[in-house]
């Protein structure tokens, strides 16, 4: 399966709240590729467990990542009428939902490699750090990381359009409807929990039984 489609689902998301030029964007590029080199620095030498690749990785990820902006987002309406206690909830498991699933995309990136372009881009509204994943098959996949004001990540897109809050908001959206905040934090940690159980070794064939020896052989 294509990097791409581990990455993201196709769905559209509304769009963000307008930023105004920036003339620090070498932050926001500087920050990408912290958190590049904290992908690679965990797969360097090859894929390993995930729960070690999530130690590695969760640093950079806690500094890149706006979670707060990204639960507001994947909630979408119904954030207003949460209490600040569930909204802190709701990012938390975000975050580690985010964090796990991040890193468990990782084992197809082992072996590639990571190339973060110089320049931060203007799309309408959004201001965009393009790069490109290339696994070791060489797959390559436009990943382009969306900052808000503060150069921190609030969305990452595929393909330039294809968006990661889109699908946490289409995937919440069953959970919000039916348990509102808590069915959100409960569904987000079975997720992540769902990736880190250990999963089964496939079961040895068992060896066919000789058939009996016919009588006078």
């Amino acid at each position: 399966m294509r990097l791409i489609r581990r990455f993201a689902v196709a769905f559209a998301l509304a769009p963000l709240l307008a930023s105004p030029a920036f003339a620090g964007d070498e932050t926001a590029v500087q920050n990408v590729r912290d958190l590049y080199a904290a992908f690679s620095a965990a797969v360097k030498d090859g894929a390993g467990p995930l729960p070690a690749r999530v130690e590695a990785v969760s640093p950079a990820i806690d500094k890149v990542f706006d979670f707060p902006a990204m639960a507001r987002i994947a909630v979408g309406s119904k954030w207003s009428g949460f209490t600040p206690e569930q909204q802190e909830a709701v990012t938390k498991a975000l975050k580690r939902s985010l964090t796990v699933t991040y890193a468990n995309r990782l084992s197809q990136a082992a072996g590639g490699k990571f190339d973060v372009m110089p320049k931060v881009e203007t799309r309408g509204s959004q201001r965009v750090v393009p790069t490109k994943v290339t696994t070791a098959n060489d797959d390559e996949s436009a990943v382009d990381f969306v900052v808000n004001a503060e150069d921190r990540v609030q969305d990452v897109l595929l393909n330039g359009d294809v968006s990661e809050m889109a699908a946490q908001r289409t995937m919440l959206s069953k959970p919000l409807a039916s348990g509102g905040a808590d069915g959100v934090v409960k569904f987000l940690n079975d997720r992540a929990e769902g990736m880190l159980a250990p999963k089964d070794a496939p079961k040895a064939a068992t060896p066919a039984k000789p058939a009996p020896a016919k009588a006078g052989q």
